[in-house]
């Protein structure tokens, strides 16, 4: 997952046609460690659907603030610079969890691209 440090960059990523998610995560941030094992895994099994970033909520407060960024990790799945959906607990995330958003990511994603 590639690691952003500005907001040009974000808004570049996210401008793109295809469907773009956006994890905001921090180092201090327990449940975002928690996810690190897995995540190269999930990135793969949706290569070629989603182009994964990352974000550090500490280097970037102003967009986070702007995003409303709150808990971390947050997901948030962009088209065309528009959020589609986010994926935001304060629970813990579990693999599944993520997987069942991206699918849904994926599917709203579609859905816009039949219109």
């Amino acid at each position: 997952m590639e690691k952003l440090h500005t907001e040009a960059e974000f808004r570049g990523r996210v401008g793109r046609d295809g469907l773009t998610v956006a994890v905001f995560k921090a180092a201090w941030c327990k449940d975002c460690h928690f996810i690190e094992p897995f995540m190269p895994d999930v990135e793969r099994a949706y290569a070629g659907r989603i182009d994964f970033v990352e974000i550090d909520r500490d280097e970037l407060p102003d967009l986070c603030s702007e995003l409303n960024i709150l808990g971390i990790p947050s997901f948030i799945a962009f088209r065309s610079g528009q959020e589609l959906i986010r994926f935001v607990s304060k629970l813990r995330k579990t693999r599944e969890e993520i997987e069942q958003f991206l699918d849904r990511a994926v599917q709203v994603s579609g859905e816009l691209s039949e219109r």
